[in-house]
């Protein structure tokens, strides 16, 4: 415990040109006595603290002191900075301190270059995040209750591995105890998530490949060929990034993808309204026709 707050002192300096011992005692609920004997020791130590008395006064470091980073390059020490400054975006908790602590210790101001909001507009996923992290780092058993593509409600027991953020969405990998297989886990899908206090022995399956679905409902994939109106190209752009597409004379996208023929593929191509047009094949054609001969049915 004193070690800790010895390193802390340390750090409040780094960051402050000088603090009281008052206000030290205050931070670490102990006697101003014990603050001065921290002091003594921390100057016992090579490191150049020192105390004015009177108004004005308090403890501080020597002005150019910083703390030994030989052991990283200048380079180094501005990737680590950099890369926790997108890192406490996440609201994890102890990135913030970490980043503060760093920048104290490189003798440098992490540049907020970065901002990155990993949660959907009002949704809040901090806590679930933060109860992943500890599932994953102290290899605890999570369950949870699940919804698949294909509207199922199952509940999940699994031993979580790593969080993954793929095509602006989070998910959860992990072996799954009910499949006993490794498996992605939608974030967005999971509900009543709950980590228990049972520990797992963790397996090497990291560079094994998750199955994403039940494979009792596994779907042969269907190359499809869609003519997207000017009106959507931002939605081809955000949604289609990479995929083969031909722009016509008048502004409209011939777009080509091929993807598991199944009712998330049917409702994507709904989303687009009057705004797309299913050119092949002809089954999907139809298929599309139907749905909305049933959705205008509704407003009639």
């Amino acid at each position: 415990m004193k070690m800790n707050r010895l390193f802390e002192i340390i750090f409040i300096l780094l960051n402050k040109q000088r603090v009281t011992a008052k206000e030290l005692a205050a931070h670490f609920e102990v006697s101003m006595r014990t603050i001065y004997r921290d002091v003594d020791t921390i100057s016992l130590a090579g490191i150049p603290i020192y105390t004015e008395k009177g108004n004005g006064g308090g403890i501080s470091l020597l002005p150019d002191f910083v703390l030994s980073k030989s052991i990283l390059s200048e380079q180094e020490q501005n990737e680590i900075l950099s890369a926790l400054q997108g890192l406490s975006h996440m609201n994890t908790g102890e990135t913030g301190q970490i980043l503060q602590k760093l920048s104290a210790i490189f003798n440098k101001t992490a540049a907020n270059w970065l901002e990155v909001d990993f949660s959907d507009w009002g949704y809040d996923n901090n806590n679930l995040f933060n109860d992943l992290k500890t599932a994953i780092l102290e290899h605890r058993i999570t369950e949870f209750d699940y919804y698949s593509t294909f509207g199922e409600k199952t509940c999940r027991r699994i031993e979580p591995i790593q969080l993954w953020f793929k095509s602006k969405a989070w998910y959860l990998k992990g072996f799954c105890l009910t499949r006993q297989e490794l498996r992605l886990f939608k974030l967005a899908r999971m509900r009543n998530p709950a980590v228990t206090d049972e520990i797992f022995i963790e397996r090497d399956l990291l560079a094994t490949p998750p199955n994403t679905g039940p494979s009792e409902h596994q779907t042969p994939d269907v190359a499809l060929r869609l003519k997207v109106s000017p009106e959507m190209t931002h939605r081809v752009l955000d949604e289609l990034p990479g995929k083969m597409r031909e722009e016509h004379s008048d502004g409209s996208l011939l777009v080509t993808v091929t993807w598991p023929e199944d009712n998330w593929v049917y409702g994507f191509i709904l989303s687009f309204g009057e705004y797309i047009e299913v050119l092949s094949p002809e089954h999907v054609r139809k298929v599309i026709r139907e749905k909305a001969k049933k959705i205008s049915q509704k407003y009639l």
